[in-house]
Formats: structure tokens, sequence, C-alpha cells
């Protein structure tokens, strides 16, 4: 199966080339597509030079400024789907989602339409360095979008994801309005309301090893009244029943 792993990058550049490195030894068919917003760091020249020395495996695009988590994904998936990808990736470029996960993702895809990395099923946790403040928030985040949204799916929040190319050509994409944090959120509402097959895979989230974390009280704030919106805008939506 030819994969696309689709990763934004805002100054990722002391984290790219050990990630690339990373995912280019992983046994599968995959390439890279790095969504870069013009990094004042250098991201986006640095991943060209990684793309040169692998080659086919890895292409990026580069975006005027800083455009939002949401459209990264957005234009990454679209570009990944033109390039005849059958499945596309998408994580964080922090190393906040475990390379190595992205097998047991792949080896899923043969059964659902989606498989989500998650933080909240057994097996799957938070960085232990963590204060107690912090997975607290992050736990109540969670909860609360699925509490709003009626899901079933216990990560609704988390961006690391698996997605056959059938699911994403099914998805409204043009409709999704959401540029921070809530885009995971939203497309999770979306997959569960278009009754996708949906498997969740656990993993460990580890706080970034380098660089400065893009998350604030205001992205927070945004995030949860996003959630409302999102409840309205698809209301024409059929209401699927879960798959096991």
């Amino acid at each position: 199966m030819d994969i696309t792993v689709v990763i934004p990058t805002y100054n990722e550049a002391e984290n790219l080339p050990t990630l690339i490195e990373n995912l280019l030894g992983l046994p599968l068919d995959l390439s890279i597509l790095i969504v870069d917003d013009n990094s004042p760091d250098g991201s986006g020249e640095m991943a060209e030079n990684l793309a040169i020395q692998a080659k086919r495996r890895m292409n990026v695009i580069h975006r005027p400024g800083k455009l939002g988590l949401g459209t990264a994904y957005l234009n990454g998936f679209s570009r990944a789907i033109e390039q005849g990808a059958q499945a596309v990736a998408q994580m964080d470029a922090d190393f906040s989602h475990p390379p190595q996960k992205l097998v047991e993702m792949a080896e899923a895809l043969s059964n659902v339409d989606v498989a989500m990395g998650s933080r909240y099923i057994p097996g799957g946790s938070l960085d232990e360095r963590w204060p107690f403040w912090r997975k607290g928030l992050s736990a109540f985040g969670n909860f609360y979008a699925r509490l709003i949204l009626g899901l079933p799916i216990r990560d609704v929040t988390g961006g690391y994801r698996m997605w056959r190319r059938e699911a994403l050509l099914e998805m409204p994409l043009a409709r999704v309005r959401s540029n921070g944090y809530a885009f995971q959120v939203e497309m999770a509402y979306l997959a569960y309301r278009l009754g996708f097959r949906i498997r969740e895979i656990p993993f460990y989230f580890a706080d970034r090893r380098w660089g400065k974390s893009k998350m604030s009280w205001n992205i927070q704030r945004e995030a949860a009244l996003r959630v409302w919106k999102i409840l309205w805008e698809y209301r024409d939506l059929r209401k699927a029943s879960y798959p096991s």
C-alpha cells in the first residue's frame, strides 16, 4: 500500500532530520509530504535538503506564512491524493507521535477506513512528565468535545491518524472550516457521521523533544467554541452507528 505521511511544520528544524530518518526506515511503502508555513528557523529549506537526499520519497509544500494547521493538512491531503496515495497519514513533527505506530495503523487499514492514534484507550497514555493540570486540561478538552458531539471515539482531539484514500475522497473537505486544533475534532466527527469504520490504536503521547509547543490558551478557547459550530454545521449529515 502506497502511504503518504503529511507533516505540517512551523519551526521544526531541530526535529526534522531524525524524524525523516525514522520514517524512511519503516518497513512501509511510504513517502513524506512536508507542509511548511515559511518557518523562520529554516524548516522549509531543511526539508528541501532532506528531500534531495530522500530522492523521490519526499516532497515539500511551501506556504507564504503561518496559515494554520487545518489548511496545512487539507493542502497536504489534496496533494497526496493527486499523487495517487492509497492511504494518507497525518502526524506532528515533534515526536509526540511515535513513527513506528504507522506500521500498526497501516495493518489496521486492511479492515477499516481510518485508524486513529488514541491516548485514551487501554495501552495509550500521556507523557508522565506532564504536570497534573496539563493532563487534566487535555482529558477535559477531549471529554468536552465527545460529550457535545455525541462521539463514542475515545480520542477525538488527537492528530495521529491514517486514512484510506477512498475515505478522504468521500469526506466533504470543502466544508471543513476548523483551522486550529479543532480540525482534528471536526474530521473525527465527519468520519463518525458518515459511518466510516474506525479503529483506535493506542500510543504513548510523548512531550516534544526540541522546539516550542504551539498550544496556547487562546487556541484551546477557540477549539471549545468551535465544537458547537461543528455540531450545527453538520446537522444535515446522517447519524451512523459506530462500527465495532
